[in-house]
């Protein structure tokens, strides 16, 4: 089988294999067997011919299509992914509350008496903490706490003066990486690995939509070829009836004897025309019910639907530039795209470990006012003076004395950068040589087709000059019946090579990754 019909038979198992059983037989009592349609109530039941221009399936395929339908919603989950890596910025909201009560007994010591004492202490604090894009870690904080007490005499259960003060403190703390984590830290490197991925999910969509629009393609010019396929074997068909019509003819005329085996000859002819014809019919609604499952999501309402491609197979000449397929194969094909966004990746990663190397060099600081008072309302007016500052600010510095862990994790992640890079390479040169390959098909089938055509013309022309001979007597019925089988050899073998040629050119823009421009496909991301 030709090589572009490898793809086309791919996708018949898969077809086949997914289809619903439009029915189950069941045995009755009686021993009769009654055939229920399991899925009658969504059969579509206006059935009829339904004339399709390529551009129309593609376009039905696109909004219809399972795989492309499954693929689509990859770029928004990546789309999500990276909204929920900017929640590494998200200022984070603390608050908390506490009441604490604690009451001690009375000492003696060296003669001394020493009260116990109660109190009751309520404690209230808040925050908001986080991080920006610069590394720059702050914590914005409030506490303050009111104590109510007194002291209490063990001996005599003599309750002391009571005393009651409140404290607060509100203020920043700022911490800014110097080395380790300046550059990249976790939350850029989710977010720059988001972006990456992101374009990833995009290549992976406009790939599935190459593949669903090529196999389309293919379906669809398979289709044409099963229609053609029947209207050849019809006419075989045709031509074997005839000479048995006219060989009858002579018979009862006496042209002919009648026990000379020529009857015999042209039924045999007949007949073998009719199995053809019954198998290209099988393979025309074979063709039909793959293209229908690439065209829709509910193939119910399409299953009785008649398509009638629209065009026609040509065979017009194609300049064939193999350096411009090359280009086009290595600046448009979405996996070497991805392969090059894997490399990308892979260097985000080993930015980010590289710069885990270092030690971790942090300038610290802090800001902030006190209060004290009686009451809350005390502490919040100091606040708001602003008159009893309180700030600090200096550096740290740690650092693992074997730092075995990320000198080994950037390593690992350097070799394998250079593993992505020679499997972008690999890809690459598999992408020039399927490039390569499908120019020669293409070029192959162009010529095919020629050679194809002057066959079935010859054909034709040899068929009417020995049906000239033997309406005179001067040639058998088994030499125009060979003659016959020839022409209809010719004939399937010429709308073979057409239907090859037009699906080597859709085979050779997958390849190049120039399908959604050869085939004005438009896609916009929203």
């Amino acid at each position: 089988m030709h090589s572009t019909m490898k793809h086309l038979s791919l996708l018949l198992p898969v077809f086949l294999a997914t289809l619903p059983a439009a029915a189950q037989t069941d045995t009755n009592a009686t021993g009769t067997s009654a055939v229920t349609n399991a899925y009658a109530p969504l059969v579509e039941t206006n059935a009829g011919p339904r004339a399709m221009s390529l551009q129309d399936c593609i376009q039905q395929a696109l909004q219809h299509n399972f795989d492309v339908q499954i693929q689509r919603y990859n770029p928004q989950v990546a789309r999500y992914n990276l909204q929920a890596a900017y929640g590494g910025y998200d200022p984070t909201l603390s608050a908390a509350g506490q009441h604490n009560y604690s009451e001690s007994g009375g000492s003696f010591q060296n003669g001394l008496i020493f009260p116990g004492s109660q109190y009751d202490e309520n404690r209230f604090n808040s925050a908001v903490s986080g991080s920006t894009p610069w590394g720059l870690n702050y914590n914005f904080f409030g506490t303050i706490s009111d104590t109510y007490g007194q002291s209490i005499s063990g001996s005599t259960n003599f309750t002391g003066t009571p005393f009651e003060n409140s404290v607060g403190q509100i203020g920043v703390t700022l911490t800014q990486p110097l080395l380790k984590n300046f550059w990249v830290d976790t939350t850029r490197l989710n977010i720059s690995v988001a972006k990456n991925r992101l374009k990833f999910s995009e290549q992976g969509l406009r790939q599935q939509i190459i593949n669903s629009a090529t196999a389309v393609e293919l379906a669809y010019y398979e289709l044409i070829f099963a229609q053609q396929n029947v209207e050849v074997q019809r006419e075989a068909l045709n031509l074997a009836q005839t000479q048995l019509d006219q060989d009858r003819q002579r018979v009862q005329i006496g042209t002919i004897a009648e026990h000379a085996g020529t009857i015999e000859q042209d039924e045999a002819q007949v007949a073998q025309s009719q199995a053809g014809l019954i198998s290209a019919l099988s393979t025309l609604g074979t063709d039909q019910r793959a293209l229908k499952y690439l065209l829709t999501d509910e193939y119910s309402k399409w299953f009785a639907s008649d398509i009638q491609p629209t065009a026609t197979l040509t065979a017009p000449p194609q300049g064939f530039n193999l350096q411009e397929s090359w280009r086009k194969g290595l600046t448009e094909r979405p996996d070497v795209l991805q392969a090059r966004l894997n490399v990308e990746q892979q260097g985000i990663f080993l930015k980010y470990y590289h710069n885990q190397l270092f030690p971790e060099l942090d300038l610290v600081g802090s800001y902030g006012f006190n209060g004290t008072g009686k009451e809350f309302s005390d502490v919040f007016a100091q606040f708001n003076e602003g008159n009893r500052p309180f700030y600090s600010y200096g550096g740290q510095i740690s650092f693992p004395l074997s730092n075995a862990g990320p000198r080994n994790q950037y390593k690992s992640t350097k070799a394998t950068l250079q593993q992505v890079i020679l499997q972008m390479k690999q890809l690459e040169q598999n992408v020039m040589v399927l490039i390569d390959n499908a120019v020669g098909v293409a070029q192959s089938d162009y010529e095919s087709v020629q050679a194809s055509r002057r066959a079935r013309i010859y054909a034709e022309a040899a068929l009417d000059a020995e049906q000239k001979k033997y309406a005179v007597g001067k040639s058998t019925t088994f030499t125009v019946l060979q003659l016959q089988n020839t022409l209809t050899v010719d004939r399937g073998q010429e709308i073979r090579a057409l239907a090859n040629y037009n699906q080597a050119l859709a085979i050779l823009a997958q390849q190049e990754g120039s399908t959604l421009e050869r085939d004005r496909i438009d896609i916009q991301a929203k």
